[in-house]
């Protein structure tokens, strides 16, 4: 199974530009109002949603993450895994609210950043500051840029320059490694 996926993933990150679709994609706006979103963030998240800072560390051992993960997700944080495209029900979530880290309650996205890519993945074109620390991936023919969360080091996905404009950021993030947080919860 792991080699399927694995086949999967380079097939599509291979051709993912040829499937990206941003003409459906919300405009995102000016770099001033991208700004404001990113400073403004916290007006998404819901009333009772106490917010960990990305400075809060948590470690965890192995076992302790297999306890607070299902299998998917500790694949995905914990061994950089790719879920299945189009599988994720954040796909097509359109409420207001923010998306966490499914591993630490980090909260890395909010919905006015959420774009449809048509790549199978939740996508965004921006982040909340400070949230994500990157490196190089060499796993396909090309390198790539791959990010995790700074909180708990949880793998989230890969970010490439093929998004809407104005940050031209395509946010590509397996849906088992967020949480959705209604502003309404």
């Amino acid at each position: 199974m792991k080699r399927r996926g694995f086949l999967q993933g380079l097939t599509l990150a291979a051709f993912g530009t040829s499937f990206h679709n941003t003409a459906g994609a919300a405009p995102a706006g000016t770099m001033k109002e991208i700004q404001a979103m990113q400073n403004n963030w916290r007006a998404l998240l819901a009333a009772n949603f106490k917010a960990p800072a990305p400075t809060e560390a948590l470690k965890l051992t192995n076992d302790e993450w297999r306890k607070r993960l299902d299998k998917a997700q500790f694949n995905v944080l914990r061994e950089e895994g790719t879920e299945r495209a189009a599988t994720s029900p954040l796909n097509g979530e359109k409420r207001p609210g923010v998306f966490v880290c499914a591993g630490c309650d980090l909260p890395l996205f909010t919905s006015d950043m959420k774009y449809e890519s048509g790549t199978g993945w939740p996508s965004f074109f921006t982040t909340i500051p400070g949230v994500f620390a990157t490196k190089k991936d060499y796993v396909l023919f090309s390198p790539r840029t791959e990010y995790h969360c700074m909180r708990c080091g949880g793998h989230h996905g890969h970010v490439f320059d093929d998004g809407p404009q104005p940050t031209r950021q395509r946010w590509c993030n397996n849906g088992v490694a967020l949480k959705f947080i209604p502003k309404s919860a």
